[in-house]
């Protein structure tokens, strides 16, 4: 019964993907919707990107000197690793993850509560497709989300400099010359499509689990850690997928 309650609720987040482009909303009143979107999920997350992304690009820089020991490996490799680390995996799929906690809740409780409060049944009811009106504006907001993973991946490698530099691990040389060597361009393209595919389900996945919620205010709540859970393990699952067919 649960596979079958797991693959109707699927066979639902897919109907409801094509029914947000039916019916489009006025092109007039969707331009102040989307910019208010870019406001709250886009410009609004860009603090804790910051703050997260700087710290633990210096906890990286120094976790990666402490463990290199030997004399003999040059310090050139603390640059190298913070690099990739922070590229490859903590800017596309931990910030995302963090994200989903931060963008995906704010989602499904402003989206909840108006199902709560008979909001989205007025809505439907003067004719407008609430699906479009409410989900689209998020869907194009987070489409730039890319732009701020560009920001986490610079932050991260500044804070591993920093940390490196001034904590007295390396010269900025050595880290300048790590950051440089063994450099692949196709490894930002592979960050870059990871955060696309990640910014579709931080906007659909929450916006899902707030649209089709049943109850009243303490559902919303409950409905809010469910859709941080599933947008954080389908996140996981699709990193796994991805890096399988793009990096082997």
């Amino acid at each position: 019964m649960m596979l079958v309650r797991y693959l109707s609720q699927m066979g639902r987040y897919f109907l409801m993907i094509k029914e947000i482009f039916n019916k489009p909303t006025k092109w007039s009143v969707m331009r102040g919707l989307i910019f208010k979107e870019v406001d709250d999920l886009i410009i609004g997350s860009l603090g804790i990107v910051a703050f997260i992304s700087f710290f633990v690009g210096g906890v990286v820089a120094i976790q990666t000197a402490l463990n290199l020991t030997n004399p003999l490996i040059p310090k050139y490799l603390i640059g190298f690793a913070t690099r990739q680390s922070i590229i490859l995996e903590f800017a596309p799929t931990f910030i995302s993850i963090i994200m989903a906690g931060k963008v995906g809740s704010f989602i499904t409780s402003s989206i909840g509560t108006m199902r709560v409060t008979e909001q989205i049944d007025a809505l439907e009811v003067m004719g407008v497709n609430a699906l479009n009106y409410l989900v689209f504006p998020k869907l194009i907001a987070l489409l730039l989300y890319p732009f701020v993973i560009g920001i986490a991946m610079f932050l991260g490698i500044l804070g591993g400099f920093v940390a490196s530099v001034y904590g007295g691990f390396g010269n900025s040389t050595d880290f300048v010359s790590g950051i440089q060597n063994d450099f692949i361009p196709f490894h930002i393209t592979y960050a870059f499509i990871k955060t696309f595919i990640f910014a579709l389900l931080l906007a659909t996945i929450p916006s899902f689990h707030g649209f089709y919620m049943k109850g009243g205010a303490l559902e919303v709540g409950k409905a809010s850690t469910v859709s941080f859970v599933w947008t954080s393990v389908t996140i996981i699952l699709v990193n796994y997928i991805l890096t399988q067919l793009l990096l082997t």
